[in-house]
């Protein structure tokens, strides 16, 4: 038996190239092998999982023909929005009666609202357009922002992971979520704020990339020119930025948590110069992204939020009737001093602005369905936002008693794989610095971290919808590194796709055993039953 030592100088012929990639990256490659068909895989992939989002989110949409949980609110408020434009008050048991179509029973006396108007004013369109009868056109706009929030996490993940294939998983994980899914069915305000947290994000990564582009440019100039740039150029023209500034100011005007995306993006934008400075060779890298670049980004970012979030209020402030509309005229409420220039409506309208803000951090009523923030990575205590029971065989579940349910619980699959993902991701981040881990969990810590500090208030799971996008996005990272490259050994890159095909088909399995109970479809109780995999799902 002859032994090929390292010394062989035939060692190289007499031993075969370890095989890299599958037949599958080879059919693939075929596939996609002209600019045409790879066009249509750019875009085909994620209209695909799109058009799926779609689906599950307007299929039966009109159905409960009832007002769902928090839908008393919002609903209710964005018709009055039409109407008078500020939110009207309401006779009690409104609700049967609205969704029965008497929509006419409003009040002209204000309403006491604690949220900003936006989102109300997103939900308003369907209705506007098609009259509040039907319940399907309360929640279609909420529907096309849940739709179209799933198409955006494919650009968002394509632009963090350069790759078609894992942008498709983000939109199609996000697409058959089951928390996405209820949030996208019922008129709440948490999806509208997470569209435009999404949208932010997105924004400000278009300008991570133009940024070091126009930066790089502008030292060469000054290079070419004779010139040592200390401190390196003050960059005005940044559209993305005064985009991403208006999509945080609306996030910002349809819940107050938008401001946490406005202040950590904001400062992530920071880093981000004072990092391409450092890369670009510039000497006092930090000082002129702090003093020389900061304020600029601070001007082109926070204004444009803020304009954007008191355009909001413009029913209000164009009409006498909102709540605290002419508080600052009431005898001894008018700023004196150096604040009396103040008009008087921006007066009482601050004045609104401190009442609510003590309504919320002062809400501590206890609610059957509350959670503990602590516990919302993991999906303890999901939130049942509507339930009925038919006892007569008239049901349509082909049983005496149906129970039909609406519970914004996620695929337990998707969400504890997402929570492992993202706990990771903060070792990834202090063990290799990728700046893509960064830019994914300050969005998780943005929608997440502040709600440590109301553990004591009356919270629910469905606000999670807000950083979903985040955690989905740190479980595609994980499930890129499953996959590996195609140039990867043959059996790493055979298992790695066996891994993520697998994991992906239990997750479609589990999302069409779950969509009855997201959906509000009738099942018999012991079919119910089977879903609550925790005793604190039930």
């Amino acid at each position: 038996m002859s032994v090929v030592t390292a010394s062989d100088p035939d060692a190289d012929e007499n031993v075969a190239p370890e095989r890299r990639g599958t037949r599958l990256d080879d059919w693939w490659a075929r596939v996609l092998a002209t600019p045409r068909r790879r066009a249509l895989w750019y875009w085909g992939g994620p209209i695909l999982v799109t058009l799926i989002a779609a689906t599950l989110r307007f299929w039966n949409l009109g159905h409960p023909q009832a007002i769902v949980f928090d839908e008393t609110y919002y609903v209710k408020d964005a018709w009055t929005l039409l109407q008078n434009g500020y939110e009207s008050s309401w006779p009690e048991g409104a609700d049967a009666d609205f969704a029965a179509g008497d929509t006419g029973i409003f009040q002209d006396a204000p309403a006491y609202v604690v949220h900003p108007p936006l989102g109300k004013w997103m939900i308003s369109l369907g209705m506007a357009a098609f009259g509040a009868g039907d319940p399907f056109w309360w929640r279609a706009p909420t529907a096309l922002a849940g739709t179209i929030a799933v198409l955006l996490i494919t650009l968002v993940a394509r632009r963090l992971f350069a790759s078609t294939i894992l942008a498709v998983t983000a939109g199609l994980l996000f697409a058959v979520d089951g928390n996405a899914i209820v949030m996208s069915r019922v008129a709440l305000l948490d999806n509208w704020l997470m569209l435009f947290a999404l949208l932010g994000f997105w924004f400000v990564l278009l300008d991570r990339d133009r940024t070091e582009q126009v930066l790089g440019s502008r030292l060469a100039a000054s290079h070419h020119l004779g010139r040592d740039p200390h401190y390196g150029p003050a960059l005005w023209a940044r559209p993305w930025i005064i985009a991403a500034g208006v999509a945080f100011g609306a996030a910002c005007a349809v819940k107050w948590s938008g401001a946490w995306f406005l202040a950590a993006f904001g400062i992530y934008l920071v880093i981000v110069d004072a990092v391409a400075r450092r890369r670009a060779g510039v000497p006092f890298w930090l000082t002129g992204a702090l003093l020389k670049q900061a304020p600029v980004t601070f001007l082109l970012l926070v204004p444009v939020a803020a304009a954007v979030y008191l355009a909001s209020w413009t029913g209000w402030l164009v009409t006498d009737g909102g709540y605290y509309r002419h508080w600052a005229e009431e005898a001894g409420n008018a700023a004196t001093g150096w604040l009396s220039w103040v008009p008087l409506a921006l007066q009482s309208l601050w004045h609104y602005h401190e009442a609510a803000y003590g309504y919320h951090v002062g809400v501590h009523s206890a609610h059957p369905w509350q959670s503990n923030p602590l516990t919302w990575l993991f999906m303890i205590r999901p939130t049942n936002m509507y339930f009925a029971a038919t006892e007569d065989g008239s049901g349509g579940c082909g049983a005496d008693t149906c129970w039909a349910s609406i519970i914004e619980v996620g695929n337990p699959l998707i969400w504890w794989a997402a929570a492992v993902a993202s706990l990771y991701l903060v070792y990834r981040l202090v063990r290799y610095r990728e700046w893509q881990v960064g830019a994914i969990l300050v969005g998780l810590a943005a929608g997440y971290l502040p709600w440590l500090g109301y553990l004591n208030r009356t919270v629910f799971q469905f606000y999670s919808i807000a950083f979903e996008p985040f955690m989905l996005l740190a479980l595609v990272f994980v499930i890129g590194l499953v996959l590996g490259r195609r140039d990867d050994p043959q059996w790493r890159r055979q298992r790695g796709i066996a891994i993520v095909a697998i994991f992906l088909g239990f997750v479609l399995l589990i999302s069409a055993f779950f969509f009855p109970i997201w959906s509000g479809v009738p099942v018999t109780p012991t079919f119910r039953q089977l879903h609550f995999w925790l005793p604190s799902w039930g």
